[in-house]
């Protein structure tokens, strides 16, 4: 008979390769197991759209390299390549603010008791919100600009309103991801630094689709 016992160490790898995948959610109550399942969507596209774009922008890259060479440029590179440099930028922003990965004082936090160290990340948190909110509004309507003028790329032809979509998705995506820190600290014992990271030096597993 062979043996059916599953390999410890096979079960082991896979939940380092997504550790969120196997939260025990039984316990849980259903806005939080709402949340949950939610963060796991917004990891698997933000990490996925972030992969395929820089591999994308690597490959049109160096094929412009060899094209410029031998033959003459990709006409479309420098447009391809800005439209997705911005889309790992600005999805950047959101993950970014999901992982505490951004910019801050943590040593500073690290050194408070820990109800002081919640409430500044609840007001640290409450004013990026705003931030981001207001940042979110100029982008829209920059884009709904963009989008009346009718411009055309010079070399796909295409309207160059579709370009500057995903800038105020950016960063609507990441003023949620501050409220959901903000609802996280308040509805949890312990302070956390975002939505899915309560320390900022927690190990972090990068899983996609």
């Amino acid at each position: 008979m062979s043996d059916t016992h599953p390999d410890p160490q096979k079960s082991s790898s896979i939940e380092k390769m997504n550790p969120e995948a196997h939260v025990d959610t039984s316990t849980m109550s259903l806005f939080e197991k709402i949340n949950h399942y939610i963060g796991l969507i917004v990891n698997a596209v933000e990490v996925s759209v972030m992969v395929f774009c820089v591999a994308a922008l690597a490959i049109l890259l160096i094929a412009n390299v060899f094209a410029r060479s031998f033959f003459q440029s990709i006409y479309f590179a420098e447009e391809v390549s800005v439209f997705l440099v911005l889309l790992i930028t600005f999805t950047g922003v959101s993950y970014g603010v999901r992982k505490a990965r951004h910019i801050r004082m943590g040593a500073f936090l690290d050194s408070m008791p820990s109800k002081m160290e919640k409430v500044f990340i609840i007001i640290i948190s409450l004013i990026s919100a705003v931030v981001l909110a207001i940042m979110t509004w100029a982008s829209w309507k920059y884009l709904m600009n963009a989008f009346d003028r009718g411009h055309m790329t010079q070399a796909l032809r295409v309207p160059k309103w579709t370009f500057y979509v995903v800038i105020p998705v950016g960063f609507g995506l990441a003023t949620i991801q501050y409220i959901r820190t903000i609802i996280k600290n308040f509805t949890e014992p312990e302070p956390w630094q975002s939505p899915d990271q309560q320390s900022e030096y927690e190990d972090e597993e990068i899983g996609g689709v």
